[in-house]
């Protein structure tokens, strides 16, 4: 289905026009017919605003857009013609969606035009990325309403237990997987698997791979609408990081490989150990020099951090091992179409496109300067000292990238201001309120 097709069929009413805003949540319109041709072809204003915003509309502060100097105007969205979907539970004529996203110079603050820039500086070096990515989350018998009402404690997971791949949870939990699948094929979203995970309630679905922006498009649907289900069943999900102390952590792995413009795959080389090319092996050398000062972009809320605590499975440090779960980028494959490396820093919180755009560009900057990596990893990564670290407090991750020349030769100077802006704002607000913890702890007799 096309937009035109749409706009001719006799019984088209209403379309959805959705942006992406710094959370990864999908903000939009639904506009008429009337309207959606002419927003085809000269786009749709929407106010930057919408980027400072916090999950719950807290207004974060992004320089010269909301500040004492902004004037909350309007910027152009212009539509992606190729990113037409259907809404899964709209009525025909209702259920037209498409992705969208700032120009001009609000795009240099806009997720999914900076992945489309360093896709596009990538390309003219002559690479093209292929990559995919796998999001938990945890479901829960429970609406919002409850929840809150609960404070968010000894809460009803959808299973009780922990449940590394149990086909019996997956069984009972059948209409949950089957809705997830039927949700997805409207949205085309490339559903490759889920399954259950490392604790109570927690799943894992993964998208398959792909080229351009689409993986990340999918992503983003994925959480948006897996949120969306678990609502019109009267539950609820999460991507919080680490939701509480007795659970692991949340996060999104991000697998990806290169090619060239020939379609010969770039990590590859027969002749070196696990097939690992040179070229691969200075893909790693970026990841390991640059990932470290983009930390903020995979850990972008307060509660980010708080994956890290000791006993979680999170990554130790800036490694890297083939097979080896226990690094920051893993090497998965055995042979040319399947050798790849899964970045393992992201959280469940963060934007799947910026996440997406730091990967490519820290790898592609580390193929084109030649960087050599640091020795692999061999055994528990937890079990050793790494060499390099991503920073481990919102603090630093906020200073490392507003230091980073990487940072704003890919990203954007812009960028890097305003979003550094807006996660100081948001660091700010949390150091402002006394948690329960310390009331429970201090109150008495500290």
């Amino acid at each position: 289905m096309t937009i035109e097709d749409y706009l001719a069929d006799q019984a088209s009413r209403f379309a959805a026009v959705a942006m992406t805003d710094t959370n990864g949540l999908l903000r939009g319109q639904m506009v008429s017919i009337g309207s959606l041709k002419g927003i085809a072809r000269n786009g749709m204003g929407m106010s930057p605003a919408q980027l400072a915003l916090d999950p719950t509309d807290v207004m974060l502060t992004i320089p010269g857009v909301n500040d004492d100097k902004g004037d909350f105007h309007d910027d152009t969205l212009h539509i992606d013609p190729s990113s037409v979907r259907r809404l899964p539970w709209s009525k025909p004529g209702h259920d037209l969606l498409v992705l969208s996203n700032y120009v001009g110079t609000s795009a240099e603050i806009c997720p999914r035009a900076i992945l489309k820039s360093v896709l596009a500086r990538a390309g003219e070096a002559g690479i093209v990325p292929k990559y995919g990515m796998e999001l938990e989350f945890t479901l829960f018998d429970e609406t919002p309403e409850s929840a809150r009402a609960k404070g968010y404690r000894n809460l009803k997971t959808a299973t009780a237990h922990a449940s590394h791949d149990l086909i019996l949870y997956q069984v009972v939990q059948s209409e949950w997987y089957e809705a997830v699948a039927a949700m997805c094929e409207p949205l085309r979203i490339d559903l490759a698997k889920m399954h259950e995970e490392i604790g109570a309630g927690f799943m894992e679905a993964c998208i398959g791979a792909g080229e351009g922006t689409e993986p990340a498009d999918q992503l983003v649907l994925l959480k948006n609408f897996i949120r969306a289900l678990a609502l019109r069943q009267g539950r609820s999900v999460t991507f919080m990081p680490r939701w509480t102390e007795k659970a692991d952590s949340q996060s999104i792995h991000l697998h990806i490989s290169l090619k060239d413009k020939d379609g010969q795959p770039l990590f590859w080389d027969a002749k070196e150990k696990n097939g690992v090319s040179r070229t691969f092996r200075h893909f790693l050398g970026g990841l390991q020099s640059y990932i470290g000062d983009l930390t903020l972009l995979f850990q972008p809320t307060v509660n980010s951090y708080r994956r890290f605590a000791p006993g979680t499975f999170a990554p130790p440090g800036l490694t890297w091992g083939f097979e080896n779960r226990t690094t920051c980028f893993r090497l998965v494959g055995h042979d040319q179409g399947s050798l790849r490396v899964e970045n393992r820093l992201p959280g469940a919180d963060s934007n799947p496109y910026l996440s997406a755009a730091a990967t490519i560009a820290a790898g592609v900057a580390g193929m084109l300067g030649e960087i050599e990596p640091d020795p692999e990893t061999i055994g528990s990564g937890y079990a050793q000292t790494p060499s390099r670290d991503f920073a481990r407090s919102m603090p630093e991750a906020i200073e490392r990238l507003r230091g980073s020349d990487f940072a704003k030769d890919w990203l954007g100077p812009r960028f890097v201001e305003a979003f550094t802006a807006t996660r100081e704002a948001q660091h700010n607000e949390f150091r402002r309120k006394v948690p329960d913890v310390e009331l429970e702890r201090f109150f008495d007799l500290g």
